[in-house]
């Protein structure tokens, strides 16, 4: 095992967009696996190889730098992904409404009847029921 740690060392390793590169190449081999067609699987082969090359790769402030912009694209998908799974997990005990003057989320309390909503950013106020 100490001649992986030597064999690894000064090199990037894995980041974000290997992983995703990883799993791209999966997804395409499975489909062609599926779809019974042979170049796609020969298709999944370019995402695996551009891991691999990125994570061996000795220029680590470049791959860096790839990683960030990777990092720039994919954040809004990603916050708001997050924000439907914390949605989703407070459903149960809040409700969330829009603010009909500056449209901003609120989240309030479930099962409270009609109340009255103050919105933090502009302080209009407005009734809903919970």
């Amino acid at each position: 095992m100490n001649w992986l740690r030597k064999f690894m060392m000064g090199r990037y390793g894995g980041d974000q967009l290997s992983m995703v590169l990883l799993v791209f190449s999966l997804l395409l081999t499975f489909i062609a696996q599926l779809s019974r067609l042979p170049i796609l699987a020969y298709i999944s082969y370019i995402p695996l190889c551009i891991s691999i090359f990125r994570i061996l790769s000795r220029n680590v402030e470049k791959r860096r730098m790839e990683n960030y912009k990777f990092a720039m694209v994919i954040s809004p998908a990603y916050s708001r992904f997050t924000k439907i799974q914390k949605r989703v997990k407070d459903s149960k005990t809040h409700r969330y409404f829009r603010c009909p003057n500056c449209k901003a989320s609120l989240r309030v309390p479930k099962d409270k009847g009609k109340i009255v909503i103050t919105c933090p950013k502009c302080n209009t106020e407005f009734r809903k029921k919970t």
